[in-house]
């Protein structure tokens, strides 16, 4: 379903949906609750530095599906490399709790980082 302009309201101010990616070896939906945010009008998912297997899967296949308690929408995603925008994100005062979890330049530099576009 591809949202509508109240659902992307709403979306941009629901902390907490489910993240359903495709397994890169098992071919079967795997889904994981995760916080995203909504950060110059892109949703992003991010996390502290170190291995993720949303990540994994989404370099593998970047459909997704985001689903809270309203509706689930079909998505595409796309790694973010962009130190100037993932420097903004993790600035944000919305992300603060990720900046007592690691030092801001390993977050810049090495967390996972996705934006996720509906399609």
């Amino acid at each position: 379903m591809t949202p509508t302009p109240d659902d992307i309201e709403r979306l941009a101010g629901t902390r907490t949906v489910d993240l359903t990616t495709v397994g890169r070896r098992s071919g079967q939906p795997r889904t994981v609750e995760i916080w995203w945010f909504h950060v110059d009008g892109r949703f992003i998912i991010t996390g502290t530095p170190g291995r993720r297997d949303w990540l994994a899967n989404v370099r593998a296949d970047p459909s997704v599906v985001i689903s809270d308690r309203q509706g689930s929408y079909h998505g595409i995603v796309e790694e973010i490399h962009d130190e100037g925008f993932r420097r903004r994100v993790f600035e944000d005062p919305q992300i603060g709790w990720y900046s007592s979890q690691a030092e801001l330049g390993a977050l810049v530099s090495s967390a996972p980082m996705i934006e996720v576009r509906f399609t």
